[in-house]
């Protein structure tokens, strides 16, 4: 199979859909690779380090999106939408749910779209998500821990507190793996941490490794809204797969939260789960609303892009070998968990969330494929 990796064009995004090392491996399986020129550069993965790979350089996203499977990281921007054509594989993060302009685009192009949030595996969990959440929860509280400085809008809470001074109160929304990491960095810097979910199994777990440092809660709209109001930080961390976030935190909750206290929506990617959210970047990354400041980058693995990529690539190789070798169909009819990442194909939405949130026909994927 030809397979095309274009140089991410979303604001801030370093990532890229492929290192060398597994560059390498799609062409040991007989598979040709083309990678845009600097695609790699800005995280370290040079032009000649992919061609040494077996890759073959081209100059221009044109030529890339020739290919029959293109590899990227980022949901395709409107730059790309006029490249795509009918019958070819999308292999990246989408989000359609609250994107109904790029799922439009997708739908009437006829590509095929397999999403990696949607991704599953035999426990259920979300394989290719995982590497990228692990990044965001992390990133979210250094992010936060920065956005509380003065100097960035925030009251002025050092998270740790210090000898003598209480330590900086961190609210999390959600015990999935970005809650996780997000909670496991708050707590390694010596905060006062709160986790919310409404899995009691998950807590419990939570609660025998952690506890007593860790304070765990069953998320009821007046259980958030008394810890929201009394936060420095609070880590929206939801997650529902395909689907819009829930909107946990009102615009009433943020009014009555402390000057100067942060909120970091990690959920923006899927519309995020605080109603004053917005999507901002790394060059912008925050805002204020009723004196709280909003951190809401939509791409906040890209903060660490070399690290983010090198997780992700190995994460999506399997998959990506099984398309290229097996061809898309008998790929997608073989793999179950790979068939739950199809999102839409040949114009029909295969996704029950995505068609419901945005009010398409649901066409299950075992009948398109047939």
């Amino acid at each position: 199979m030809k397979i095309g990796i274009p140089k991410e064009v979303k604001k801030d995004e370093f990532r890229v859909g492929v290192t060398p090392e597994t560059t390498k491996a799609l062409v040991d399986a007989g598979h040709q690779v083309f990678i845009q020129k600097d695609a790699g550069a800005k995280i370290g993965f040079t032009d000649q380090m992919y061609e040494k790979a077996g890759a073959k350089i081209l100059a221009s996203a044109q030529e890339i999106y020739q290919n029959e499977m293109i590899i990227k990281v980022k949901e395709p921007q409107k730059s790309e939408f006029p490249l795509m054509h009918e019958g070819q594989i999308f292999f990246c993060y989408l989000h359609l749910a609250p994107d109904p302009e790029q799922t439009k685009q997708l739908l009437d192009r006829k590509v095929i779209g397999i999403a990696f949030e949607t991704v599953t595996d035999e426990r259920g969990r979300l394989p290719l998500l995982v590497p990228m959440s692990e990044v965001a929860g992390r990133v979210s509280v250094q992010a936060g821990a920065a956005a509380l400085q003065m100097i960035n809008g925030g009251r002025g809470v050092l998270l740790g507190g210090i000898p003598g001074v209480k330590p900086g109160k961190v609210v999390v929304l959600g015990a999935g793996v970005v809650g996780t990491e997000a909670m496991r960095m708050a707590l390694g810097l010596g905060a006062d941490v709160t986790i919310f979910d409404r899995n009691l199994s998950r807590l419990r777990e939570l609660d025998q490794l952690y506890a007593p440092a860790l304070k765990t809660l069953f998320s009821t709209p007046a259980a958030i809204e008394l810890a929201v109001t009394q936060a420095d930080l609070v880590v929206g961390a939801v997650l529902i797969p395909g689907k819009k976030a829930p909107k946990l935190v009102t615009r009433e909750m943020i009014k009555k939260m402390l000057p100067g206290s942060v909120v970091v929506d990690v959920a923006i990617d899927q519309g995020g789960c605080i109603e004053t959210s917005k999507p901002t970047t790394h060059s912008e990354p925050t805002y204020l609303v009723d004196g709280v400041v909003h951190y809401c980058v939509a791409n906040m693995p890209a903060a660490c892009a070399r690290t983010s990529t090198q997780g992700l690539a190995i994460a999506i190789l399997p998959y990506a070998l099984r398309i290229a070798n097996l061809g898309v169909k008998k790929a997608l009819r073989e793999d179950k968990h790979l068939m739950m990442g199809l999102n839409v194909y040949f114009g029909k939405v295969t996704n029950a969330f995505v068609a419901s949130d945005l009010g398409y026909e649901y066409s299950p994927p075992e009948s398109v494929l047939s």
